[in-house]
């Protein structure tokens, strides 16, 4: 517990910065960083399911039906329980939940590392994953934090026999975000596993595997309902311009970047996914646990090969946070002042291109 509460400190402190650094930035640029955290992009759609439930739809400027279904509910929820609890407004408590969410991500990143790959890497993923470029989208009123919290728990209940905690915290995860099927995936080949090596049926593994795609199942079948058909959460997807298109439409896109100035854009941004492949790759040569493994695939299967919303990559591929260990890894081997050195100008990378971020385009 010592050391969890360690690296969770170092967390806070990579995220504190990224804050500070964003205040500061937004009030020199005439803005509210409260706003830009709580009140803008999808923040804003979470809050509008709390105080009005489901049924809105927008009609974009290029004729898209943009439905609020295609928000998954459990922020909405916990927003307006915090915010009746409290006395917060629906906004801030989007914040005040994203806050906690994120301590519990960065405990279940730690959690999860240290039993594969010892307690220097997994205190080293944790301040990566604070630190990467897009980190401050972990500070926001966005579900992104809530998911990895649920998604690192289940694994950690997962790979340390605790089933109906992984059944239970993928359902969660499920609940949370459509990538809840990364989660789902990891619990069942995690139980499969576990079933063969006892050689017979053991009801707790399987209460596990039954209970892990509840959240997922009942969210997508009650937006079915609600639009009179089966398939009805995909038809959403597909007003919001989504879909699954095994990474053509984004291969196009880098094909864009790179053919029109500076040119440099298609190059960096292809370095980078190889980069993350590499990570994803290491992890087999590494031996990390296989559901590990399947979780962190399917995550990125489905950010790479969906259809839309290319700026979004980054923060779409931020769950996958087991590809940082090899890094961690590396780093965990370094000495102390080199490896406090490294961080330290990660982590004032992270703040500065954050605040940056925010202030311009930001996360759609």
């Amino acid at each position: 517990m010592r050391t969890a509460g360690t690296a969770v400190a170092y967390y806070a402190l990579v995220r504190l910065t990224g804050v500070l650094v964003l205040t500061a930035w937004s009030a020199a640029a005439g803005k509210s960083a409260r706003t830009l955290l709580n009140a803008r992009w999808d923040s804003l759609w979470y809050v509008r399911v709390v105080d009005q439930g489901y049924g809105f739809v927008l009609t974009a400027p290029d004729g898209r039906r943009l439905s609020d279904m295609a928000f998954f509910p459990l922020l909405p929820w916990l927003e307006r329980a915090v915010s009746w609890l409290t006395g917060l407004s629906e906004p801030d408590a989007g914040l005040a939940v994203s806050a906690l969410a994120s301590l519990a991500a960065a405990a279940g990143i730690f959690a999860v590392v240290r039993l594969f790959g010892g307690e220097g890497a997994a205190t080293a993923t944790v301040v990566l994953w604070a630190a990467l470029p897009v980190g401050i989208v972990q500070s926001m009123a966005y579900s992104e934090s809530l998911f990895v919290a649920a998604a690192s728990w289940s694994l950690y209940c997962a790979l340390t026999g605790r089933w109906i905690g992984a059944g239970l915290l993928a359902s969660t995860a499920g609940l949370t975000r459509p990538i809840g099927l990364a989660v789902v995936c990891a619990v069942l080949v995690a139980a499969g596993s576990a079933a063969r090596r006892k050689g017979g049926p053991d009801l707790r593994i399987a209460a596990g595997a039954l209970l892990a795609p509840l959240g997922a199942a009942g969210y997508v079948l009650w937006v079915g309902a609600r639009r009179g058909s089966l398939l009805g959460y995909l038809d959403v997807q597909r007003g919001w311009g989504n879909g699954f298109d095994g990474g053509a439409a984004f291969a196009r896109f880098l094909g864009r970047l790179t053919a029109h100035p500076p040119y440099v854009g298609g190059p960096l941004l292809a370095a980078g996914i190889g980069v993350l492949l590499w990570g994803y790759a290491r992890g087999f040569r590494e031996r990390y646990p296989l559901s590990v493994q399947v979780y962190s695939g399917v995550v990125i299967l489905l950010a790479l090969c969906s259809s839309s919303y290319f700026g979004s990559k980054p923060r779409l591929l931020m769950p996958a946070f087991t590809v940082l260990v090899p890094v961690a890894a590396w780093l965990a081997r370094r000495p102390v002042r080199l490896r406090v050195a490294m961080l330290t100008v990660l982590a004032l990378g992270s703040a500065v291109y954050g605040a940056f971020w925010l202030n311009g385009s930001g996360p759609p």
